[in-house]
């Protein structure tokens, strides 16, 4: 039998679709196109409103001879208006007992939660949950309804896994969570001591770790960061507003001035850090003095990358009950707005690196051009075919706002 699966969502969505693929794999089903498959998986995400209408509007298209299987983070009440489009609603967090639901899986044998289901990775890059779940309630987030209270993984789970994946040769490790600063809840070990754990491993690898949450941003974690030399120079810190009344709506608990702070410790210990951000535009009673207040730290701090979404009411959360006061068409416009300035700031960061040497990542190699990342996890592109999955070194030569172009640099 042959199966396909649609993933929504964020990386750690992305990370529990490679461990559904290892499970059909080991059941002897093989993944094939969406035409041909039996199975058809949908790995939902129901924190973004605009993804579920995406979802309703694929789930009508499929034929209905093929078994539908929905998973993921699904709002209770987004389960129970798709219950009918499909033929199973399972849990990922159960995803080692499917196979008491679908006859056609195999019983993982010694799998007592869903981390301890392989994931089907694909060099060079692995992402490695060291937690799951969330205890934030930001008033306009669905994860700790979806996903639940925060769980950490054990140290040495986390630390055996990564150890095997960078003997098979993989070279770039995600750490991940909702909230990889409250790992272990400040108990020993700690993120920060996780951190170096994984960074005292052998082997030539790059470290990178999301989603940190500004309220614990530890000076121990920016030292961590600083002395590690596997844990690269990028790190996405999310901001969602620069308004401190918008912050306290959204329950963010730090107002700017305490996130500025931050900001200019981690760029004073580790100078020529890529900074990126999330922002969350039209956000209930956003005045336009507010918005401003947002594109005016964006101006300020300079991120060399920000996420830019449009706010969407979900279910159950807190700021349902407030009323979504910002029309579409002015969500995009301060979209838009926001994302001019962006591309400014992009470009005079990413114009700094002109003729400087940079270390990168391969990751697709065609006959005529190779595209990776940079330490800072900035893409680049150079000319000639390379080996995926391998370093390279290249002076860079070209800049956009989103990219940079290198000259190879042979035997350096």
């Amino acid at each position: 039998m042959k199966y396909h699966i649609v993933t929504y969502g964020c990386q750690m969505n992305k990370n529990d679709s490679r461990r559904i693929m290892h499970l059909f794999d080991l059941s002897g089903f093989v993944e094939a196109s969406e035409e041909e498959a039996d199975f058809i998986i949908v790995n939902a995400c129901s924190v973004r409103g605009r993804v579920v209408d995406k979802i309703r509007g694929k789930i009508n298209n499929i034929p209905k001879e093929k078994t539908l299987i929905l998973t993921g983070c699904v709002l209770e009440s987004d389960m129970k208006e798709m219950r009918e489009k499909f033929d199973y609603i399972l849990k990922i967090k159960n995803l080692h007992q499917w196979h008491k639901k679908i006859k056609q899986l195999k019983k993982i044998t010694g799998g007592k939660d869903y981390f301890q289901i392989e994931a089907k990775r694909e060099k060079p890059t692995a992402h490695v949950p060291v937690m799951t779940g969330c205890d934030n309630f930001c008033s306009y987030c669905a994860v700790p309804y979806v996903r639940g209270r925060e769980r950490s993984r054990p140290a040495e789970e986390i630390i055996s896994e990564t150890s095997e994946l960078v003997e098979k040769g993989f070279k770039e490790i995600w750490l991940l969570g909702q909230n990889v600063n409250s790992y272990n809840k400040g108990k020993k070990p700690d993120f920060p001591d996780l951190l170096e754990k994984v960074n005292n491993l052998k082997g030539d690898f790059w470290i990178r770790f999301t989603s940190s949450h500004p309220k614990d941003f530890s000076d121990k974690l920016i030292e961590k960061m600083k002395n590690c030399e596997k844990v690269t120079d990028y790190l996405n810190l999310p901001l969602q507003s620069g308004d401190d009344e918008m912050l306290k709506k959204m329950n963010r608990p730090y107002n700017i001035e305490q996130y500025r702070k931050i900001v200019d410790k981690i760029r004073k210990e580790i100078p020529g850090i890529t900074l990126s951000t999330d922002i969350i535009v039209g956000f209930p009673g956003e005045t336009k003095k507010a918005f401003l207040n947002t594109k005016k730290i964006l101006k300020e701090i300079r991120f060399d990358m920000a996420y830019i979404a449009r706010y969407s009411p979900r279910p159950e959360t807190k700021a349902t009950q407030m009323e979504d006061n910002i029309t579409d068409k002015e969500k995009k416009e301060r979209a838009k707005e926001l994302t001019a300035v962006l591309k400014k700031t992009a470009l005079e960061k990413n114009r700094s690196k002109l003729g400087k040497k940079v270390r990168f990542l391969a990751y697709d190699s065609g006959k005529k051009s190779t595209t990776g990342k940079t330490e800072g996890y900035k893409t680049i592109k150079v000319e000639g075919g390379l080996k995926e999955g391998e370093f390279y070194k290249a002076e860079v030569v070209e800049a956009t706002s989103f990219g940079l172009k290198g000259k190879l640099i042979k035997n350096d």
